[in-house]
C-alpha cells in the first residue's frame, strides 16, 4: 500500500540536501497519515559510536525487549554526516502521548526525524548534521505552509513533562535557525559541483541537467548501460556501488564516489 508523503525526497534534494531512500519506503507506515502541521524531533540514543546511521535498521523495523514497538519509528532518520535517510512515506509510530500547538495526535500529524546520536550530552552534534537537521525542518514546514513554530522537540512534545529528553540541544535556538532559513537569511549550502585538485567534473545526480558525456563516462567505468541519461537505472547502479565501497548509498556521484569509481576501474 502506498501513502501520501511521496514528496518527502524532492522537497529535501531541492533543499541542496544529501537523501538516501531506503528500500521499500514508499509502502511503508503504520496507516495514512493525518493533515501534516509540522515536525518532531527525536534523537536515537544510540549506543553505536561509530558508524553514520547505525540505528537505521531499528528505525525500520522497530525495537523489542522491555519497551518493544513496532516500525517504522520515524519518517526519517537523519545520520551523522548530514544524509537523509527517506524511510516511510506512512505514519510512524514516534510520537507517544502528548501536546503541541493544540495537537495531540502526533503520530497523526507530524513528520518524525530520528537523528543520529548518543543523546547522552558527551557525543557532539557534527555541524554538517545540525545544518541539515535545520535545512532539512525549514524545507518540510515551507512545503506545508508552516512557520518554525510548528517544529518541536519530542522533549517538548511528549507528556508528562520530562518523560523524554530528546533532542539534546536548545529548541529555542534550533527554532530561530530555521526561522532564518525561512525568512531566507541563511543561504543554502548546495553540494559542491566539482572536484577538488583540478578534476573539476561535475556532480551528477539524477533529476537535474547533467553532463551527457559525463554521465556516459561515469556509465562506462560502472559498466552499466551508456546512454548518458541518469535515471532510475543509472541511480540504482551508483547505490550499489557506493553501498560495495561503504559509502552512504545517496545515489549522487560526488567527488567521493567519482574517486572511487576512478580507484575501481584501474
Amino acid at each position: 500500500m502506498s501513502y501520501s508523503l511521496t514528496w518527502l525526497p524532492k522537497v529535501l534534494l531541492d533543499a541542496g540536501l544529501k537523501v538516501a531512500e531506503c528500500p521499500g519506503w514508499a509502502n511503508s507506515g503504520r496507516a495514512e497519515m493525518g493533515s501534516v502541521e509540522g515536525v518532531l524531533l527525536h534523537h536515537t540514543a544510540t549506543t553505536i559510536n561509530s558508524g553514520n546511521m547505525p540505528s537505521l535498521n531499528t528505525i525500520i523495523h522497530g525495537r523489542a525487549g522491555a519497551n518493544a514497538l513496532t516500525g517504522p519509528l520515524a519518517q526519517l532518520g537523519l545520520g551523522r554526516d548530514g544524509t537523509y535517510y527517506i524511510i516511510a512515506e506512512g505514519r510512524c509510530n514516534h510520537a507517544g502521548p502528548g501536546i503541541w500547538k493544540g495537537i495531540s495526535a502526533g503520530n497523526s500529524h507530524f513528520i518524525g526525524i530520528e537523528a543520529e546520536n548518543r543523546g547522552d550530552g558527551k557525543e557532539p552534534w557534527p555541524i554538517i548534521q545540525q545544518d541539515a537537521y535545520a535545512r532539512g525542518v525549514a524545507a518540510i514546514l515551507k512545503h506545508i505552509n508552516k512557520g518554525a513554530e510548528y517544529c518541536a522537540g519530542h522533549k517538548e512534545y511528549r507528556l508528562p513533562k520530562g518523560a523524554k529528553n530528546d533532542p539534546n540541544f536548545d529548541m529555542d535556538e534550533f527554532r530561530d535557525k530555521v526561522r532564518q532559513i525561512l525568512n531566507g537569511d541563511s543561504p543554502p549550502k548546495f553540494i559542491p559541483k566539482a572536484e577538488p585538485m583540478g578534476l573539476f567534473r561535475s556532480t551528477l545526480r539524477r533529476g537535474i541537467a547533467n553532463d551527457s558525456p559525463l554521465v556516459k563516462s561515469m556509465q562506462q567505468k560502472l559498466k552499466i548501460e551508456i546512454d548518458g541519461f541518469f535515471g532510475i537505472h543509472t541511480e540504482t547502479s551508483v547505490r550499489a556501488f557506493q553501498r560495495e565501497q561503504g559509502l552512504v548509498p545517496d545515489g549522487i556521484v560526488g567527488p567521493k564516489t567519482w574517486k572511487l569509481i576512478d580507484d575501481a576501474t584501474v
